[in-house]
């Protein structure tokens, strides 16, 4: 039996307008967390760009001020990934509650720099579909694919890059060029079995 392909998980993760001050504390915890920051921006949303962004909780009575306070100031948006990169980021984060995640995860990001149930500085997408919806939202040209870990890696690598690549580092260290990256990257290039095959052109004799 084949081994299972494990793919690592993308998850969309917010610095909201009262933490804005903290975000190079809270990256840092991210990075040390274990987890990779593939995008990055920052952006000041609009109240209907903030309304968009919080759609299902339209009607609810808080929705107004959500609105309201997530279009107060510029925010962070990340995308994030790692192994269960939802599950965790949200085990990081602790409870939406600033004061429920004080009481019961100290820890997490919302207990440290969060103020209350609302302003509670970061936000990370509940499930898998949420993140696609809300990585879509913050990046548009962001393409959502799965990216191939373990075992999947090792069988992509074999099959589309170690035979180029091995070449090029065997006529490397028979050549030993001064600058053994550039070369290297000139070779691959030059190598490269996926490149286009140019035609040669059709020479049309004068009449």
């Amino acid at each position: 039996m084949d081994p299972p392909q494990i793919y690592v998980e993308r998850t969309l993760a917010l610095i909201k307008p009262d933490a804005i001050d903290k975000a190079e504390e809270i990256e840092d915890i991210i990075l040390r967390s274990g987890f990779t920051i593939l995008q990055k921006r920052k952006v000041h949303l609009t109240p209907e760009q903030a309304s968009d962004f919080y759609a299902e909780h339209y009607g609810k009575m808080f929705f107004p001020s959500l609105v309201g306070y997530m279009s107060s100031g510029p925010i962070v948006a990340m995308v994030l990934a790692r192994d269960k990169c939802i599950g965790y980021w949200r085990d990081l984060i602790g409870p939406t509650n600033t004061y429920k995640a004080r009481e019961t995860h100290p820890d997490s990001l919302r207990a440290i720099y969060g103020t209350d149930d609302q302003r509670n500085a970061v936000h990370g997408s509940d499930s898998y579909s949420s993140s696609e919806r809300e990585v879509r939202f913050m990046f548009p040209d962001s393409v959502i694919e799965p990216i191939p870990a373990g075992q999947a890696a090792r069988d992509y690598l074999a099959r589309h890059v170690n035979p180029t690549l091995l070449g090029g580092l065997t006529e490397l260290c028979k050549q030993k060029p001064e600058d053994p990256v550039t070369w290297l990257a000139d070779w691959m290039i030059e190598n490269n079995p996926n490149k286009p095959k140019i035609r040669q052109p059709i020479i049309q004799e004068p009449e």
